[in-house]
């Protein structure tokens, strides 16, 4: 999220432009490729995560120390909640994704909260001789539609293949176009008819899932770095105040979106996979 910033705060009424829909590049390649600001945010969040795990549970020992300790509870903590909710079989095959898109997202949108974030970079001196950031360095990862498209495609991916793998091809095109219930005679070939219809209508629904995942998160994300941003330009000699309560709210905001996106994703795959799962897979 964007940060307060006495530059951005004195910014004149006229030179206000709010947050861009679209990052900024700091590097080109050509061809509309290149290195925007929220693609440097989650690589640097990504090789923090990395590092610090890493150098945690490195060498394990019998007792932990404070950092084994935190990611042991992290991680248990999480598995335990996932598992009471999709059941033990499909915990084992998808915690390494459900977990990592928690991890990641929840740091990705906090980082965005760190000072500076958005409000340092380059720009250029307004009228009234102030400093008006034109292109940010860094800029929050989740604020980004491309980086929210991207978590969701490949969750799209991993459900399509664990779904293959729970049910088979056959399996899977039942599941979307088979009647459900037993029924007979002229009812059965009606039920037919109906849920070869209806199926139509859940295959629309998946392909809408990816595009609800992401435009949720981006949607949250980047509402309320243009919330922090009004409120940091709204009145001037405020600005290192006003913006203070919302900051305690976006805390909020993003650890429901991480925890939402994870659950979606999880229950998205029982729901494919359930007659797979038996009754174990309800706790």
């Amino acid at each position: 999220m964007l940060a307060t910033s006495t530059f951005a705060a004195e910014a004149a009424p006229t030179e206000h432009a709010g947050v861009s829909l679209k990052p900024q590049m700091l590097v080109h390649f050509g061809g509309g490729f290149g290195i925007t600001n929220s693609m440097l945010v989650t690589w640097i969040v990504a090789a923090g995560i990395i590092i610090l795990a890493q150098t945690a549970m490195r060498h394990p020992k019998p007792i932990p120390d404070r950092r084994q300790n935190f990611w042991e509870w992290m991680v248990e903590g999480l598995y335990t909640f996932l598992e009471n909710i999709i059941g033990r079989d499909l915990v084992r095959k998808g915690f390494w994704f459900y977990a990592t898109i928690f991890i990641f997202i929840l740091i990705v949108n906090w980082f965005g909260l760190i000072p500076g974030i958005g409000t340092v970079g380059w720009g250029h001196y307004g009228p009234s001789g102030n400093f008006v950031v034109d292109r940010p360095l860094l800029r929050g990862g989740n604020a980004d539609l491309n980086m929210t498209t991207a978590m969701s495609a490949v969750f799209f991916v991993m459900w399509f293949v664990w779904a293959l793998q729970a049910q088979g091809v056959g399996g899977f095109l039942k599941h979307l176009f088979g009647p459900k219930g037993e029924t007979s005679g002229i009812i059965k070939i009606l039920m037919i008819v109906i849920f070869f219809a209806v199926g139509w209508l859940e295959v629309i629904s998946i392909l809408f899932r990816p595009i609800a995942l992401s435009f949720r998160l981006f949607g949250n994300i980047y509402a309320g770095e243009s919330i922090l941003e009004a409120m940091s330009t709204m009145v001037p000699w405020l600005s290192p105040i006003l913006p203070i309560p919302f900051y305690f709210l976006e805390v909020l905001v993003g650890f429901v979106q991480a925890l939402v996106f994870m659950l979606l994703t999880a229950v998205f795959t029982m729901l494919i996979a359930e007659h797979q799962e038996g009754p174990e897979h309800a706790h």
